[in-house]
């Protein structure tokens, strides 16, 4: 039986994108399943059909109203957007490099436990050379790097296997090599962008580990600008 998200093809990423040029990534857009067919040149039927899929793969929030529809798309919905972008990106733009921009923010102190669990410590340093510092550097990205973000899993990077202890599950991660410059020129790697399969953080955020606390290394405060520029693993 074919679930909600398998059921989201390009059919239903195109009617995502005409919602979201109907300006519905930042507030809710009014929707008519006829206007929308015309747009789509579909049957009304196959127009609300798709946006029925959208929402049961929760990549739309709707409210049905007499005249139509108020559609949302979701964070879900959103990043399916970006990695259809980041796909057009590699075709225009081959260039494998990636300079994300952003300020450092205070996490929420969680990193510093699942980096120390000896599942992931033994992989981390087996696959990326170093033994991690027990934290991670958290960065908040402006607008640009946010929707750049999209291009990390098109870029070569080292997988983090899930791991099982006392009948719990860890989650797997991918990590992509990095080096971090301050706006003063100062710079530090080996460093790598960490993102968890399972994770709480949205898409405007990043978490970095390395060998050693990279806010002591580089005299780092909240608020301070940095730039990670991402890097092919070898």
């Amino acid at each position: 039986m074919q679930n909600a998200a398998t059921a989201v093809g390009h059919d239903e990423l195109a009617t995502l994108k005409l919602v979201a040029l109907e300006g519905g990534l930042t507030q809710p857009a009014k929707v008519s399943c006829s206007g929308l067919a015309d747009r789509l040149s579909a049957s009304n039927q196959t127009a609300s059909r798709r946006l029925q899929r959208l929402e049961a793969a929760g990549y739309v929030d709707r409210e049905v109203v007499s005249d139509g529809q108020w559609v949302t798309i979701t964070n879900a919905g959103e990043a399916a957007l970006r990695r259809e972008y980041s796909d057009y990106q590699q075709i225009f733009e081959p260039d494998s490099s990636l300079s994300l921009l952003g300020t450092v923010t205070s996490g929420m102190g969680e990193g510093k436990h699942y980096i120390s669990l000896p599942g992931y410590m033994e992989q981390f340093t087996a696959k990326l050379g170093y033994e991690p510092f027990a934290g991670t550097l958290n960065i908040e990205l402006d607008d640009q790097s946010v929707r750049a973000r999209a291009r990390l899993p098109s870029i070569d990077a080292v997988p983090i296997d899930s791991w099982e202890s006392d009948d719990r599950t860890f989650g797997a991660a991918t990590c992509y090599p990095a080096r971090i410059e301050t706006v003063d020129g100062d710079a530090y790697e080996p460093t790598h962008i960490i993102v968890p399969d399972r994770t709480h953080h949205d898409e405007e955020n990043i978490e970095l580990i390395a060998p050693v606390k990279l806010r002591d290394k580089l005299s780092l405060n909240d608020k301070e600008q940095l730039t990670v520029h991402v890097e092919e693993a070898n």
